[in-house]
């Protein structure tokens, strides 16, 4: 089982790896749409106002071209611990330990706009680009990166269920159509349900956790979901599509 996670904006800053070296990522077939972005967000940081337009930010968000600008000399985390946010935060990967470690570790994947698809332990520097990013004078990131990670995401399918996390400008850089997916809905006292848009990430990080650290392995969503209800979840299947229901 491969649980699929989306990137977050917020990343910590420094590290203690080498340098980016693109070579050393998983799935070397995205490789050269890797190096295109690189060399251009690298470009692009030499001109803070084009940057602003293209990565939607504002003149206080500066520190973020200072970090595209850095990418090739920057020093590394794993690609799991460089995430933060609501969903990171849920997941809490750095407490773990021993197996349950090791299996978050082989388990966890992580949808890139810049790099695509990264294992959790690939090394890579904190950066700004987001699924909505468009650089000028080229095409968007769907376009560039649909032909590539498509297919790339479709061979790990065929030898591990996935469980896709990911949010759906993530989703359409490289839609998966067989793999299991989440939704978070709040039910209320009334027995209405609102969708859950903000804190589903926190919901989707503590099942990224159970999933990523249980001993059982999955074949497909029931194993998933019992997996969930056994950590205590409230979860209902429709096919491949999983909700988690929580308290309104």
């Amino acid at each position: 089982m491969i649980v699929l996670l989306p990137p977050s904006e917020t990343k910590r800053a420094g590290g203690h790896g080498d340098p980016l070296d693109i070579d050393a990522l998983g799935w070397p077939a995205l490789n050269d749409v890797r190096r295109e972005l690189v060399d251009e967000l690298v470009a692009l940081a030499a001109d803070r106002e084009a940057s602003r337009r293209a990565l939607g930010i504002s003149a206080k968000q500066d520190a973020e071209i200072e970090r595209n600008a850095a990418l090739r000399t920057a020093p590394t985390l794993p690609a799991l611990h460089r995430y933060t946010g609501v969903l990171y935060d849920a997941l809490d990967a750095q407490s773990l330990t021993g197996a349950a470690a090791a299996r978050t570790m082989s388990r966890l994947a992580v949808g890139s706009a810049l790099f695509g698809l990264l294992r959790a332990d690939d090394p890579i520097p904190a950066y700004r680009l987001s699924a909505s990013s468009k650089l000028p004078g080229r095409p968007g990131l769907t376009t560039r990166w649909r032909p590539v990670l498509e297919p790339v995401l479709k061979s790990v399918a065929a030898d591990d269920l996935i469980v896709d996390l990911r949010s759906g400008s993530y989703a359409a850089l490289g839609p998966l159509s067989d793999a299991v997916t989440v939704g978070v809905v709040a039910e209320h006292d009334d027995g209405r349900r609102t969708t859950v848009s903000h804190f589903n990430k926190a919901h989707k990080g503590r099942l990224a956790r159970v999933l990523a650290t249980t001993r059982s392995e999955p074949t497909d969503a029931t194993g998933v979901a019992t997996i969930a209800r056994r950590a205590g979840m409230r979860i209902e299947r429709d096919g491949n599509q999983l909700t988690v229901v929580v308290a309104a």
